[in-house]
């Protein structure tokens, strides 16, 4: 397995890899991986002739710097897991210097509006962040395909919109949420959960499954208020927000058109630890 810490070597090792036209597709991870990571990284696999992954812990989408101190770094870990699933898998890892050069900073976006909506309003800057750093790692790796989960939905739209703003030719790939067999949507931060947290944050998934049942029946008021119901008397769990929006667009909406397809979103506090999810109600 190759792993490259310097941009120059990787690039280098890029641009061989394209005169002989072959296809890249890459996985960019924060690390602390998981078998939703690992998914990402099989369909690249199975779509692709060569595979890189990306771990780098990207400084500028915290705007919490507890959290960022916080994240999870198991890189030997997670090399190792990688080496399981292909030995011709690519890791890049580089330093935030390799990444941004001398300023370690955020180009400021406007993604039309989807950047305000939801994360945008409980975490400012964040997808400046995020676009930023996959700008700089677009150019580094040069990918034919780029691969996300849709646990992070938002997320997932703003990067398709960076890629227009930015007119790259990559061809960004959305892969279905990995749950555990509770239901809880698998991220690195589930690692911080104590066990009391683990076994109640199931809850969530929980929850939207029953507003996905009773999104055709019921008004987005009836649902919002039931939503915020399931939280009040939780000890474990604290709703930050929960939102019905328009797929296409992400505003939240208060009543329900025909012909439009809507998500449910949630974040949820299980103590420091901020978990999110969402489900595609019709």
């Amino acid at each position: 397995m190759r792993v490259y810490e310097k941009r120059l070597d990787i690039s280098k090792h890029v641009a061989d890899l394209q005169k002989q036209n072959k296809t890249i597709g890459f996985v960019p991870t924060m690390g602390a991986l998981h078998r939703g990571h690992l998914a990402l990284v099989q369909k690249a696999l199975s779509e692709n002739q060569v595979v890189i992954v990306n771990i780098f812990v990207n400084p500028t989408q915290f705007n919490n710097s507890e959290d960022l101190v916080n994240y999870p770094r198991t890189l030997e870990t997670d090399i190792k897991l990688l080496s399981n699933v292909s030995s011709e898998i690519i890791v890049f890892t580089p330093s935030a210097k390799e990444v941004y050069g001398a300023q370690v900073e955020s180009i400021t976006y406007d993604f039309k509006g989807l950047e305000r909506e939801m994360e945008g309003k409980y975490r400012p800057g964040h997808f400046d962040g995020v676009g930023t750093v996959l700008k700089h790692l677009f150019t580094i790796v040069t990918p034919t395909r780029a691969y996300f989960g849709e646990k992070d939905f938002q997320q997932l739209q703003i990067v398709k919109q960076l890629v227009v703003i930015e007119k790259m030719a990559v061809k960004i790939i959305g892969c279905p949420i990995y749950r555990e067999e509770s239901g809880l949507a698998l991220s690195s931060r589930n690692k911080r959960l104590n066990q009391k947290q683990l076994s109640e944050s199931p809850l969530i998934y929980k929850i939207l499954k029953q507003v996905k049942e009773d999104f055709g029946t019921k008004s987005v008021t009836t649902l919002n208020k039931w939503v915020s119901e399931q939280f009040e008397n939780n000890d474990t769990l604290e709703l930050e927000y929960f939102e019905i929006a328009k797929t296409s667009n992400l505003k939240s909406i208060k009543r329900k058109q025909e012909n439009i397809k809507y998500r449910a979103f949630i974040a949820v506090f299980a103590g420091e630890v901020r978990l999110i999810d969402n489900i595609a109600l019709n």
